[in-house]
């Protein structure tokens, strides 16, 4: 593997000294060049009408609220899942249903999606309306099903279509064929937000709220759970979905989440406050996915649904509890991982071009897990398989970027019909299923349709830089107001910089944390920083040498004292030392 290139988007902006010019820059490099990019009110939201199946899904719900039909919502096992169920659950019931319910699939039991298996367990509750989240569009045998019972099925979901489409009595989804709502990006819950926005339109346009005396709902309301759904499921953040995100974030910061988020905040040690999207996708979906990944995610559902902060306490806890488990089962899959890495004779010199691992010990719900690190590791994609309860092998991928790996997988199958049973997902993640006995065989095949997509220069490891930061802005108020500025995240990164430092003070902290006391090149003052899970041999013996070092700004909050500190990326030795 060749050395790290650093490749900077703006090699002049160590000459910027000002604070708005270089905000302005920044957002420009990422797209956001007019104050409609930036302004991010929600009267800059794309209107619901664009979105084919919208009205429909709307006219469906709004007969089902009016006549009181039994709704029952089938989510997924994921954060995205999860908000999406409690957001719908939530706002019907304010809309005034009062019988709906949710379902969701046991991810070792019944699989993703609406599976029949899921349908014939929804039949239980006898349903007049059924809505999948997050879900659906791959769902033709269970959707089938559910129109034989004669229930009105409704897909909400965001995933790409496949070829054949379920025949449900309507689909809302922007990624279906001729859907001409402009942002594609949308998480499955914002989706479900727009089908809400639809509804209560139509029961205002028919004065519904008046006939029944019930107060218009403020769906911003829901915005929190938007927020943490599209944040925790790395859609990449359009104009669109920041919009959703930071008119979420404000209610969090502001106080006005609703009790199960701000139990999360509270056990992973995050102030609402100063909340921004990056707290999200580290704390709290990693907790809210962990129920879905060890155990049923029901429970991350009632903890989103939970009306006082004692219920969201306990259920946060618990969610909690299973994180700890999740994060110890994840270092023994990686510990393993390495070992078996080791005996194929493959380091960071000697690459495949795509990685395929399987341990029958493994745990299903934390193969994408360890699929993204051993694809952050290598910058190569990875599958990582576990054991089905069938025999089959189920796999979890991540690619890396430029490579589309649900289309890497539909290449696998249509030249090897039959090696894979089903597959599904998006470009940078997929899961799927194939017999044990086909392991090896895909394991070739994977590689070599992965070897024609890419190219040198993909599979060279990089890491992007904004570029040289002034040491003017090594300040507290302006990490703050970075932190801050927009919300950051897929597609539209947090800004990176790099430079040249000098180490003046190194300690490791925890197993593999390095603290750092740096001196920065052309600069006498010393900046605190910190390196997680680091090279420890880089920077063994580093006092007193250059470091080249790509970094984010961060603000560091310990003892209700905050202070400045750079992130480390990226660092390796230089031989020019600057004084």
């Amino acid at each position: 593997m060749n050395a790290t290139q650093i490749l900077r988007r703006n090699p002049a902006l160590g000459e910027i000294t000002d604070h708005e010019l270089l905000f302005d820059v920044l957002l420009s490099a990422r797209g956001a060049n007019t104050a409609k990019d930036r302004e991010l009110s929600l009267s800059g939201l794309l209107s619901p009408a664009l979105m084919s199946g919208c009205t429909d899904a709307a006219a469906i719900l709004e007969r089902a609220i009016t006549e009181d039909q039994r709704i029952l919502v089938v989510g997924d096992f994921d954060a995205d899942g999860a908000t999406s169920s409690a957001l719908a659950v939530s706002a019907l019931s304010a809309f005034g249903a009062r019988s709906v319910d949710y379902l969701v699939p046991n991810r070792f039991e019944y699989g993703y999606g609406l599976s029949p298996e899921i349908v014939e367990v929804a039949r239980e509750r006898s349903p007049d309306v059924l809505i999948t989240v997050d879900n659906g569009i791959s769902s033709v045998e269970g959707v089938a099903l559910a129109r034989s019972f004669g229930w009105k099925v409704i897909v909400t979901d965001h995933h790409l279509a496949p070829e054949i489409l379920p025949d449900a009595s309507v689909i809302v989804n922007p990624n279906q064929p001729d859907c001409r709502f402009p942002s594609k990006a949308l998480a499955g819950v914002g989706v479900m937000f727009y089908v809400l926005v639809a509804l209560r339109s139509a029961l205002r346009g028919s004065h519904y709220f008046d006939r029944v005396g019930l107060v218009e709902p403020n769906l911003a309301e829901w915005l929190d759970l938007v927020a943490v759904g599209s944040v925790a499921d790395l859609v990449p953040l359009d104009v669109n979905n920041r919009i959703l995100v930071e008119q979420g974030l404000r209610r969090i910061r502001a106080g006005l989440a609703r009790p199960g988020i701000r139990a999360l905040l509270k056990v992973a040690g995050r102030s609402h406050e100063t909340l921004v999207a990056q707290d999200i996708g580290f704390a709290v979906g990693p907790r809210i996915n962990a129920a879905g990944r060890l155990d049923d995610m029901s429970i991350g559902i009632r903890c989103l649904l939970a009306g006082d902060d004692r219920e969201a306490e306990s259920l946060a806890e618990e969610l909690d509890t299973l994180n700890r488990d999740r994060r110890s089962i994840e270092q023994t899959m990686k510990d393993d991982a390495e070992r078996a890495l080791e005996n194929l004779g493959v380091t960071l010199n000697r690459v495949p071009y795509g990685i395929v691992l399987f341990d029958r010990s493994w745990h299903q719900g934390v193969v994408g897990i360890l699929a993204s690190r051993i694809k952050e590791r290598f910058n190569r994609p990875a599958i990582i398989f576990a054991q089905g309860e069938q025999g089959e092998l189920k796999g979890s991928a991540r690619s890396i970027e430029g490579l589309h790996i649900r289309d890497a997988l539909d290449l696998v199958a249509k030249t090897n019909p039959g090696m894979i049973v089903k597959f599904g997902g998006h470009a940078m993640a997929a899961g799927l299923t194939i017999s044990a006995s086909a392991l090896d065989e895909f394991s070739l095949a994977f590689e070599s349709t992965v070897e024609k997509l890419v190219t040198e220069e993909m599979l060279e490891p990089t890491q992007y830089s904004d570029g040289e930061l002034s040491p003017h802005f090594f300040d507290l108020s302006f990490a703050r107001q970075l932190r801050v500025l927009q919300p950051w995240g897929q597609k539209f990164p947090e800004p990176v910089f790099d430079g040249v430092f000098r180490v003046h003070q190194k300690r490791v902290v925890g197993l593999r944390h390095v603290k750092l006391t740096l001196i920065a090149a052309g600069s006498s003052n010393l900046v605190d920083a910190i390196a997680f899970n680091a090279d420890l041999g880089l920077y063994e013996q580093s006092e007193g040498c250059a470091l080249q070092m790509v970094y984010r700004l961060d603000v560091n909050e310990f003892r209700g004292l905050e202070s400045l500190q750079l992130v480390i990326l990226h660092a390796e030795r230089v031989k020019d030392i600057h004084s």
